[in-house]
């Protein structure tokens, strides 16, 4: 593992910008998760959970041969005792993907209760809160490594 120091010097300036394009894509397809049979929730990322997601997506994208362009990004939503897969982005779509990142960010708890009710009844379409916790797994599309499982 590498000091920060060195971590910050292997950072691609064009991996910045596309996870800024990558976090836009992110925000649009959590604003049309479907969470439920019947419904579609507009998921709301509070800026310190976007800010440590995008630090993360980097790190973990600088020691791969393609940066994050090499990335297929799994966006998953957890709450009670489901996990609803929302989306699947590929970073860059024209370039080989090698390596798959799971993100898994969970529901405000505060809120579940309030909304869980909510699940069987008609279509809807209603904001809810994310959680600043998540939690990212990595897997290596080239390399028969074990699977890497962060808890943030």
């Amino acid at each position: 593992s590498l000091p920060d120091m060195d971590l910050e010097l292997l950072h691609d300036p064009e991996d910045e910008l596309l996870c800024a394009s990558l976090m836009d894509v992110v925000q649009a397809t959590l604003g049309r998760a479907p969470l439920g049979a019947k419904r579609c929730w507009r998921l709301l990322m509070p800026a310190q959970l976007q800010a440590q997601v995008r630090a993360e997506l980097l790190r973990l994208a600088c020691s791969e041969p393609c940066g994050l362009r090499g990335a297929l990004l799994d966006l998953c939503v957890e709450h009670g005792k489901g996990c609803h897969d929302v989306g699947h982005i590929a970073a860059d779509p024209a370039v080989v993907p090698t390596f798959q990142l799971t993100l898994v960010l969970r529901l405000d708890s505060r809120l579940w209760p309030k909304i869980q009710g909510l699940f069987a009844s008609g279509p809807a379409f209603a904001p809810l809160k994310l959680s600043t916790g998540f939690r990212v797994m990595k897997k290596k599309l080239y390399s028969s490594e074990q699977l890497l499982i962060e808890e943030c």
